[in-house]
Order: C-alpha cells, then structure tokens, then sequence
C-alpha cells in the first residue's frame, strides 16, 4: 500500500509538486532576506505577465525538499527536468516502513521508466500511468501551470532574490478548480506564497506548510527555464 502510494506521489510530482500552496513558511535556503513592497506592478500583472511566459516555456526543472516529520504522498525529496510533451527525467526518494529508497525515473515517448524497485528499470505503459497522472498537464497553456497562474489573485508583499534571481513575493489565492487539475484531491481555494522573476516573469519557488498531525513544510525550487532538453527512454 505504501509502495503504491508513493508511486502515485511520484508521478504527481511530474506535475503537481510544483504548484501546491497552503501557506507562507520561512525562506529555506536559497533566499535572501526581502524588501517591503514598493510602487510597482500590482500583483495581477506579474500573475498574468507569468502565466504568458509559463505558456510558452518548453521545459522545467524542479526540486522539491520536505523538512519535519511530513512527507508528500510517502516522498521525502524528488527532482526533475519536466518538458512540454511530457518528457521528463530525475529521481525520488521514496520513505517506506524499512526506511528510504531512491528511486530513478524516465518519461519518453509512451513509456514510465522506473530504477530501485527491483534489479534494473521496469517499464510501465503511460496509457496505465496516466490514469494516475498525466505529466503533459505541467506546461500546458490552457490546463497546467499557466491556466493556475491565470486564475490566480493575489497581494505582492515585496521583493527576495531565490537563486541570484530577483522575484517578487506574491501572496496568493490559489483556485480550487485549477489547482485540482494539477493536485490530485484539492477541491477548494488555497493561499500560498509564489516567488515570481521580476526582470522576467516566471515562477522560482513555492513554500507552504504540510497540514496534519506530523507537521513540517515542503519547498519546491523552479530553475532551467526553457533550457534545452533531451530525454532517451533508459536502455
């Protein structure tokens, strides 16, 4: 039961991982402290300015960390570069009862490609995978990432560099509708805090806390924007 579930995390986090809000935690490392918000855009525009930039961008890559006693769907950590088609390759590390098992993946062409479960990859039909999740849904314009963006309000409460980036520090209603298309199970509104480029307008990190009794926060990290991809199914 736990293997299963932390397959499904898995393949949600070719998506999902990088767009889940709940709330604002504190700057993990990678930040720099903030300034207070100055005359600017209003936050509506760098949502919308971003939404059109993650529209047109053709790969992604994300980390995504936990801290506490939480996890996400039985992962503890998980990073990959996630494409436009749906291409996507990285690892995970998996927590299981006995401890915790790192995981390597491969999306390419019509094929999940799994490493760690057994000796050697194991090939799973994305037809069967997608029933759990489709990763295409991350950078597609009119259901993914930018749909969220564009149906996202929010306040801009200042300005920190993530990365060496300079980012405006969005605090943000996240729609339940669209952010259910990319979070399998969230129905309702959610506030988060959205890290957005200033000089170009695409996302850089997410923070939010875990709810339930475990505690702990979750940090995804957004980099390598539109860099250039290749992914070979594992041989």
């Amino acid at each position: 039961m736990r293997r299963s579930r932390g397959l499904a995390g898995l393949l949600s986090l070719l998506l999902a991982g990088v767009v889940a809000c709940t709330g604002r935690s504190p700057d993990p490392p990678g930040a720099t402290a903030g300034t207070a918000a100055t005359s600017g855009p209003a936050a509506g525009e760098v949502l919308a300015a971003a939404a059109a930039e993650v529209g047109a961008i053709r790969s992604v890559r994300f980390a995504m960390t936990t801290a506490g006693g939480a996890t996400v769907l039985d992962l503890r950590a998980a990073e990959a570069v996630v494409t436009a088609t749906g291409e996507a390759e990285g690892s995970a590390q998996l927590v299981e009862t006995s401890g915790t098992r790192t995981l390597s993946f491969v999306v390419a062409g019509d094929s999940l490609y799994l490493n760690g479960l057994t000796a050697g990859w194991q090939r799973v039909p994305m037809s069967t995978a997608a029933l759990v999740y489709d990763p295409s849904a991350l950078l597609s314009p009119d259901r993914g990432l930018a749909h969220l963006l564009a149906t996202t309000s929010g306040t801009i409460e200042g300005r920190e560099r993530v990365a060496g980036v300079l980012c405006h520090r969005i605090r943000a209603t996240l729609p339940g509708r669209a952010l259910g298309v990319l979070v399998p199970g969230v129905g309702e509104d959610v506030v988060g805090t959205l890290w957005i480029g200033v000089d170009r307008p695409l996302p850089h990190r997410v923070t939010f806390p875990l709810p339930g009794p475990a505690g702990g926060t979750v940090t995804v990290l957004l980099s390598e924007h539109d860099a250039p991809v290749t992914i070979r199914a594992p041989r």
